[in-house]
């Protein structure tokens, strides 16, 4: 009988050393960023009680869940009634818990739960991989990490600056320089349902005008007249497709149409604040992109909307997030208003490698390999080894004794640097040949002088 290959579950990956080099190279930029603003690390576990996480992202979102089965007989709670009844009825009798479907649940259900012990206004950031039973394709997965922070217990717009300035200063260091962060505020579209005569109707109206660059205006016009708006309605929502120009020009420009609406004006304000923040804290509108007609997670967010998107590339966005009134009000806390976004680590990855932004000497782990000819060098090998070591200096031996091309061979697909070399020569003299493996330069020194070199 033949032994099947073993596979992965479908929507799910390997990372091997090369990637996992790539990828602590994001999150390690990414996690820096967040202390650097006093966000404190936060996990939560991998599985939440079924109860905890059902009901929170609609009926769609309820059915990408991945449901564990209750240990031991999982069936035995279930009766011939609940089978006929359906699964919902035979569903509740088996499992009781369920992956993480996302960060923010569970982040809700911990600042609930430890609401007497934090310390408000609360920051924290979270770095875990979540699970949905999605169909897979390119760039969506079944498990895939979330890299999220937020604040709570507070609705200073000092946040919202902030999270701009994390945002350029990971892309900084990332050197991703051709990109933009858009921001809106859920008001302004609110403001602009008002002002058109479509009160109430903003969900719609936004799902129409997200297609405006991809269908253009005809198309979107068409789109809203099958939802029901009025052609006087459109008319009136046209001037808003044309706002052009800086971002003051652009609010200057909304603000005389959204001069009847209270809601609308009070936006424009939300997002004037939001830059004025920016600039006392020192930073420039470069990248800075006001977006009238951005829409995200309308559900959800109340007040500030971001999004980013990296130019040039086949990705689409890999950041977002908003201010919301209400996180905690599912699990019965109402009135904890907070803001919070999350960087897209996967879309980031792919993003860095087409521009080829990877820094080459970030995939090196070992400095310098040791290798030798004989017994003798092997255990002046181990001495030189463990003081590598001991001053902090990434080094191995090969392990066996083998050949010298063997040795070097191996350094060489590991992409080791530098080479220590114990011939005869160097055992006799306490010395060591140095082979620097890219420019093949090699030079007899001390132990000493080694560390020095590679300190």
């Amino acid at each position: 009988m033949s032994i099947p290959k073993p596979t992965l579950p479908k929507g799910t990956r390997d990372f091997g050393p090369l990637q996992m080099v790539r990828r602590n190279y994001i999150l390690d930029t990414i996690k820096a960023t967040f202390q650097l603003f006093g966000y404190e690390q936060l996990e939560t576990p991998a599985m939440e009680n079924l109860s905890t996480l059902t009901g929170k992202y609609g009926d769609e979102g309820d059915q990408l869940l991945f449901k564990i089965l209750n240990s031991g007989d999982f069936m035995k709670k279930v009766e011939e009634a609940d089978v006929l009844a359906g699964s919902p009825a035979v569903l509740s009798k088996i499992a009781e818990k369920g992956l993480r479907y996302d960060l923010t649940v569970p982040f809700a259900r911990f600042v609930v739960m430890n609401r007497n012990e934090l310390n408000f206004p609360f920051k924290r950031f979270q770095i875990q991989p979540v699970w949905r039973a999605d169909r897979p394709q390119r760039g969506r997965y079944r498990e895939f990490y979330q890299c999220d922070a937020d604040v709570v217990g507070t609705d200073s717009l000092i946040c919202e600056a902030e999270i701009i300035l994390m945002i350029k200063k990971v892309f900084a260091q990332l050197k991703l320089s051709d990109y933009s962060i858009k921001v809106n505020n859920r008001k302004i579209l609110t403001g602009i349902a008002e002002v058109i005569g479509a009160t109430g109707k903003e969900g719609e109206l936004c799902v129409a005008i997200d297609k405006l660059d991809k269908i253009g205006w005809e198309k979107v016009k068409a789109e809203l007249e099958e939802k029901g708006f009025s052609s006087e309605s459109q008319e009136k929502l046209t001037p808003v497709t044309a706002i052009l120009g800086s971002n003051s020009e652009k609010l200057n420009q909304l603000r005389q149409f959204l001069n009847p609406s209270e809601i609308g004006l009070k936006g424009i304000d939300e997002l004037e604040t939001v830059l004025g923040f920016l600039h006392a804290l020192g930073a420039d509108e470069n990248q800075v992109d006001v977006d009238v007609l951005l829409a995200r997670g309308l559900s959800y967010y109340t007040g500030a909307i971001f999004e980013v998107k990296v130019h040039n590339v086949s990705i689409g966005s890999v950041s977002g997030g908003g201010r919301y009134d209400n996180l905690t009000g599912v699990f019965g806390l109402e009135g904890v208003s907070g803001v919070g976004f999350s960087f897209g680590v996967d879309r980031l990855y792919d993003v860095l490698e087409e521009l080829d932004l990877f820094p080459k000497t970030q995939l090196t782990g070992t400095k310098v390999m040791i290798c030798y000819f004989d017994e003798a060098g092997q255990k002046f090998g181990l001495e030189i080894l463990s003081a590598l070591r001991d001053r902090g200096i990434s080094a191995e031996i090969y392990p066996d004794l083998a050949k010298i091309k063997k040795q070097f061979n191996y350094a060489d697909k590991k992409a080791v640097p530098y080479v220590v070399v114990l011939g005869s020569d160097e055992l006799q003299q306490r010395k060591l040949t140095l082979k620097n493996m890219t420019s093949g330069e090699q030079q007899l020194m001390r132990l000493d002088e080694l560390i020095a070199l590679l300190s």
